[in-house]
Parts: C-alpha cells; structure tokens; sequence
C-alpha cells in the first residue's frame, strides 16, 4: 500500500464513500477564487485540509486564510499528501497540469482527482485515468470571490457534474457535503452546458454595466438604484415564466420605438453596443413570434426596423 494512504482503507475507496464519504485527506492544486473556496467547504464538511499549491502571493494568503494548516508545497507533493484533490486551475491551463502531472510521476493510484471547469468533463483527465486516478468533473455554477462568504454561497447551489458511472455516488455525496446540488451532465454535452452558463452570467454583467453607464450618460446619479428593482423582477420573471414573462417595445411591436433605441444608440455609445442592441432584438422578436406574443403585421414592422430597411 503507498505509504501516504491511511492503513484503514486505500484513498477513493468507492464503499466507504458512496452515500456519505469517510474523512478524506484533500489537497488543492492551484489556491484560487474556487479551489480555496471547495477546499474549505470540504473541510467545513469533515474532511481535512492537508496540502496546497499556490503560485502568487494572493493565492497564498487565500490558503493560509481558507486552508489554515494546510501544508504549502509542489503539485506532485500534493497528490503524494492527499485522497482527493482539487486541480482547479484555469480552463486553459488544465490540460497541461494533468500532462504535468504524469510527467513527474506524481502518485495517483487510487486516488479522487477532480477539477473544477465548467468546459471540461472527464475526458481532460484520461493521462491520469490511466495511471489509476479516479476521475471526477465538480463545477460549481456560481461565480467567486474568494472569500469566506462565498461557503454560504454554496448552499443550494448545482454542480454540473461528470464522471464515469462506477464513481457517480462519490462525486454526488462531494457535492451534498459542500451544500450544493449534483446535476449529471454527458461528457458530449460540457461545451453546450458551459456556452449556456457563460452566455447568461457573463453577458448579463456586460449588459448591466453597459446600461449603467448610459443611464448615467442620461444624468441618472444611481444607476445600480433604479437598475436593481426592475432587473430583479425581470429575471424572476424570465426564470418563472419564460418567454411569456417578456414586456418592453420588442413585445409590444413598438417598432417607432426599437428604431429611436438604435438611432440614438448608435449616437452616444459605440458600434459594439449598438450592434449588441440590435441582435438581442432580433433574437428576443423570434423568440415572441414562435410565443404568440406578436401579432404578424407588428412582427414585420419590427423586423423592418432590425434589419435596417426603415430609417
């Protein structure tokens, strides 16, 4: 038996896991916003914190702060300390730290090595699969700071998860201890999954702050005051209700009004946000056209207008 393995069971043992893991030693490749966080959480859980690696000097105070005790060292003397780790490096990156990681001939056999990427699932980690490593793919859909805030964060939150079907219980109970929610995903279908996520998490920042700043280009003093009511309501709407939950001009078929939205657009901000302004109609008047919610000849008038037929 590797001698960094406890005498009582060899790490990832998938029956002493399955419906409530047993206390496993857990490290964390690459301290960031989210490894630090699922470190923690993990912990808070009962298992134990027992090694990291951390490059920058803010990615070191984040583990002397979440992952106190934890022992500072090389990525290879992570997995030598630990049952499960964390590889939670950026999307880019891990490719390269798994072949890093076979290349150096880190101890893997047996042990829960998981990531954290929206984009990947298991298949990223097939080099270290094969030397006997147990595959799991845990993305938390929420975005961090982190913080200590963001363990509270985490309750009820879902976690995309892949892995092969010998290991789902395992990495199902991870994601209950952590307060969150396990929701399985196809290893065909991580990219649409992570499209869908980034789409509407990310562009709807994009949005707020481009709207913030032309409301106060419009001589608002507290954007984020009259933004937070309406945008609140919208999306509860749009969660609860869907498409019919849509209201504004492009529902209406106010075409007069979409065209003064562009015309004006396209005076005090940029071609970009014009343009942005523009797609999301056309895609907002499909999407109310297949709903009922517009009538055929509002439909065409509007149309008109999007596609720059009518000044």
């Amino acid at each position: 038996m590797d001698p960094a393995v406890p005498a009582e069971r060899a790490p990832g043992d998938q029956t002493a896991l399955a419906g409530r893991p047993a206390r496993l030693r857990v490290g964390v490749v690459g301290a960031g916003r989210v490894g630090a966080v699922l470190g923690a959480a993990l912990a808070r859980a009962g298992h134990r914190a027992v090694a990291v690696s951390a490059v920058s000097s803010a990615s070191r105070d984040r583990a002397s702060r979440l992952l106190p005790g934890a022992a500072l060292t090389d990525p290879p003397g992570v997995l030598a300390a630990a049952d499960l780790v964390l590889l939670t490096v950026p999307d880019d990156a891990l490719p390269g730290l798994v072949a890093g990681l076979v290349a150096t001939g880190a101890p893997m056999q047996g042990r829960l090595l998981a990531h954290a990427s929206g984009r990947y699932g298991t298949a990223v980690l097939d080099p270290v699969a094969r030397r006997g490593a147990l595959p799991l793919a845990l993305h938390p859909v929420m975005t961090f700071t982190g913080r200590r805030e963001d363990l509270e964060r985490l309750s009820g939150v879902c976690f995309g998860v892949t892995t092969p079907d010998a290991l789902r219980l395992v990495a199902e109970a991870l994601v209950i201890e952590m307060g969150g929610e396990p929701v399985v995903i196809a290893e065909d279908d991580r990219d649409l999954y992570h499209a869908a996520l980034a789409g509407a998490a990310n562009h709807l920042t994009t949005l707020i702050v481009e709207s913030a700043e032309l409301l106060r280009g419009a001589g608002v003093p507290d954007p984020a005051r009259m933004l937070g009511p309406l945008l609140s309501a919208a999306l509860d709407n749009a969660l609860r209700l869907g498409i019919a939950g849509l209201t504004g001009p492009v529902a209406r078929g106010d075409a007069g009004t979409v065209a003064s939205h562009v015309e004006v657009l396209r005076r005090v901000s940029s071609p970009a946000a014009a343009g942005a302004y523009v797609a999301m109609a056309r895609l907002t008047a499909d999407r109310a056209i297949a709903a009922g919610l517009l009538k055929p000849e509002d439909a065409e008038r509007l149309l008109d207008v999007l596609s720059g037929t009518r000044e």
